[in-house]
């Protein structure tokens, strides 16, 4: 006869087997038995945690010395079976910390540029228009070119400040073959509006002295050092009359005149390349270029000083001289 403590535990083992397997049945829908799918969460976040934890950057134990365990994590395995698949997905969806997140290399500075370097960079074009050359652009070195070739060339002109106020350039006007040459400082108020040189209150005293000379404005051609009236009539810039010269040496070079008479202390340096006063280089024949060249006032100055009017008048009859003219002729 059996005894009765055998037949217990066999029951006890069917029951357990039963248990077992309705609630694999039930939890883990004949996949996974309970066991399993603890075991398995368990793993998963064990392998969470060594990804989202990061390394100890503790220094190694001294030689000698046992490292000092660290704390358990608590044990995330659920209580009962019915939490356990929840939690397995909670592991599995929730977004990563931000310690998990790979870093990334942090960008290298952007090399700093020396102090002469970075102003060069920045600057693309110079201050000041180069020096004057000799050769207009787009003309031939050595081709005598034509005015309305200059003129061309010269366009919408935006080689200096002065094209941000002007409302017209003021190229020259005159006989394209004309021998006599008169060379001013640049445009007024009158002549801006106009686009023409010399009709203001100095453009009248001007056809007044070219009259008097035997002459008149259709028989000369009259043009200045710069092309744009200087804001406030105030005077060129060196960087201004840089930007223009090429442009009237190059006039100068198509009308090729047997007189230039020079208007002023701004005509008679920028074409000499003399810094004498004007007070000094009036009344002096020089030469330009193999041109003959008289220095005289600006009419604009002698307005000012009405008194200077006879030493201008001097100047000019010196170069009426040269053509056979007397004052009042017009031969």
């Amino acid at each position: 006869m059996n005894d009765p403590r055998d037949s217990a535990e066999e029951l006890s083992e069917v029951v357990e087997d039963l248990r077992r397997h309705l609630l694999w049945q039930e939890e883990a829908g004949g996949r996974e038995l309970l066991v399993d799918a603890a075991k398995q969460a368990a793993e998963r976040s064990a392998s969470l945690r060594a990804i989202v934890t990061p390394r100890s950057t503790k220094p190694p134990a001294a030689p000698g010395r046992a490292a000092s365990p660290e704390p358990a994590a608590p044990a995330e395995a659920p209580t009962t079976p019915s939490a356990a698949v929840p939690a397995r997905a909670r592991a599995l969806e929730a977004p990563p910390s931000p310690a998990a997140a790979p870093r990334t290399p942090p960008t290298a500075p952007a090399p700093q540029l020396a102090p002469a370097a970075s102003k060069g960079m920045l600057l693309d074009v110079p201050q000041q228009a180069p020096p004057y050359s000799g050769v207009l652009p787009g003309v031939v070195e050595g081709e005598r070119p034509t005015l309305d070739q200059i003129r061309r060339e010269l366009g919408d002109c935006q080689r200096c400040k002065l094209c941000t106020g002007r409302k017209n350039i003021v190229f020259g006007v005159g006989n394209p073959r004309a021998e006599l040459v008169f060379v001013g400082e640049g445009p007024g108020e009158q002549e801006d509006l106009k686009g023409v040189p010399f009709v203001g209150p100095a453009g009248e005293l001007l056809t007044k002295m070219i009259q008097a000379m035997g002459f008149s404005r259709d028989d000369v051609y009259i043009c200045n050092v710069v092309k744009c009236r200087p804001p406030g009539n105030r005077n060129p810039e060196p960087d201004e009359i840089t930007a223009c010269e090429p442009f009237l040496r190059s006039q100068l070079l198509a009308l090729q005149p047997k007189v230039i008479v020079a208007l002023g202390k701004f005509a008679a340096q920028t074409l000499l390349r003399d810094s004498t006063p004007i007070t000094r280089l009036r009344g002096q024949w020089r030469e330009y270029q193999g041109v003959k060249l008289m220095p005289t006032f600006h009419p604009a100055y002698l307005l000012r000083s009405p008194q200077e009017k006879k030493k201008a008048w001097e100047d000019l009859q010196q170069v009426m001289k040269i053509f056979g003219r007397q004052p009042g002729s017009r031969s």
